[in-house]
């Protein structure tokens, strides 16, 4: 796996992403050549059609990325990427032709678009068939063992075999071995690994008891005699983009690395966020008096509602939003989660939140400092003081500004429950672990994607 912006990307999911990249490009470029075979040179380098060609192959990888048809979990279905394929083919063709029609200038070429989206039809349905054969080669993937029993070895094992994408085959696990596990078992398993019986190239350590079954002596000769040694907590953080707080201890979210931030970050973090919600709100700016004509219409109430919510360090600040519920809301049930088809959310409620429009006032929170663009999202007191003593770790969440949207919003789906602002937690915690501008600027760029398609909407 790769780290880019301090999360995990399987590598045969970066290699498919560049060798696409560089097949639209071709493709477009030998669509122009051929529609225009006199006067190619000339539209290429004086007209600037490779930079022309650039935009459109940025156009065609995001209209992708929004079909997620560079989500690993989806790679194996085979018809399902094919049908996402055509699918944005079919939007590039429109878009493409919609351009046309308004500004043709800014098109590559005199009617080559159309060559090369045709020959990009025939060379991508090749490519993906290509890369789907290649990678399912068993010399290109890595064979894993995962040492240990329990719950957290099933998770990991499960997580490894889901992922196809990882290019890893777990030949075994000591979860399969029926009895006790003892320290002998699991030596004469390693010693088995270190005469090559299964070919193995990693070994993964998911013992939840490791106090006399640990074969300390047999897994450092795996390790002298080439065979990668590694924890489960760091793979199963690399696989999930969260950190499991079940079975974590103090001491790793001291010695961890991440979980610091200097001067400089903060500084630049900051004007990042302010600068982003200072154009978000200059943007929405025309919607506003529409949205407000459109509450004021449809229930009677004030138009925006300030409710108390926990920042960082704790520290209690008010949080504004556009109405979406009735006025009476909790009069009777007190402080409690929006549900599905809750029957407190107004008509115009409903679309404010489906499209998020109603976090727009939240733009100023993040102005005055009490919040920034990305980060945790934060929680009422109540819900606070509660969840702080069922989920342990809970108050680590506080140890940075929360967000509008964050990690966990474009991870995972709206939570209503004690489970789910546990799942939430985790991938709070990893956000926090490995903040970085490269990771909020991804989340940002999640964040209009999950927009645009309405997704995770509560």
């Amino acid at each position: 796996m790769i780290r880019l912006f301090k999360v995990y990307y399987p590598l045969r999911t970066l290699i498919l992403l560049v060798g696409e990249a560089m097949i639209v490009w071709l493709s477009f470029v030998t669509g122009m050549m051929l529609q225009n075979r006199e006067d190619s040179w000339l539209l290429l380098n004086v007209e600037n059609g490779y930079i022309k060609i650039l935009a459109v192959t940025c156009v065609v990888l995001l209209f992708s990325h929004w079909f997620d048809l560079y989500d690993s979990s989806n790679l194996g279905a085979k018809w399902d990427q094919i049908f996402r394929l055509l699918l944005v083919l079919g939007f590039v063709a429109l878009a493409l032709s919609a351009v046309g029609f308004l500004y043709p200038s800014i098109l590559p070429g005199n009617g080559s678009a159309l060559a090369g989206l045709i020959i990009l039809t025939f060379t991508l349905l090749g490519w993906r068939a290509a890369y789907s054969w290649m990678v399912k080669q068993p010399f290109l993937r890595e064979r894993v063992y995962v040492l240990g029993t329990g719950e957290r070895a099933q998770r990991l094992v499960t997580g490894l075999r889901e992922r196809s994408a990882l290019g890893i085959e777990v030949v075994g696990w000591t979860g399969d071995v029926e009895g006790e596990l003892t320290r002998d078992m699991v030596a004469s398993h390693l010693m088995g690994l270190a005469k090559g019986e299964k070919g193995v190239h990693r070994v993964i350590v998911a013992m939840p008891n490791r106090r006399g079954t640990l074969p300390v002596e047999e897994l450092l000769d795996l390790r002298l005699g080439g065979v990668k040694v590694e924890e489960a907590t760091s793979w199963l953080e690399k696989i999930t983009g969260r950190i499991e707080v079940e079975q974590l201890y103090p001491s790793w979210l001291i010695f961890a690395e991440g979980f610091r931030f200097s001067s400089t970050f903060k500084i630049l973090r900051r004007l990042l966020h302010f600068s982003v919600a200072l154009v978000g709100l200059l943007l929405a700016l025309p919607l506003l008096p529409l949205i407000v004509l459109a509450i004021r219409l449809d229930s009677r109430g004030s138009v925006l509602y300030r409710q108390q919510r926990v920042g960082r360090r704790g520290v209690v600040f008010y949080c504004y939003k556009f109405r979406t519920m009735r006025m009476d809301a909790e009069v009777d049930t007190g402080a409690t989660w929006a549900t599905d088809d809750d029957p407190r959310i107004t008509y115009v409620g409903k679309f404010l939140r489906s499209s998020r429009l109603d976090e727009i006032p939240q733009l100023w929170c993040v102005l005055k400092g009490d919040m920034h663009f990305v980060g945790p999202r934060p929680e009422r007191p109540e819900f606070v003081q509660w969840l702080s003593k069922e989920i342990p770790y809970y108050g680590v969440r506080h140890m940075v500004r929360p967000g509008i949207t964050g990690w966990a919003q474009v991870q995972y789906k709206y939570g209503n429950t004690l489970a789910d602002a546990r799942e939430k937690l985790q991938y709070d915690l990893f956000y926090i672990k490995n903040a970085s501008l490269g990771l909020d600027l991804l989340i940002m760029f999640q964040t209009i994607k999950i927009v645009l398609l309405g997704r995770g909407a509560q």
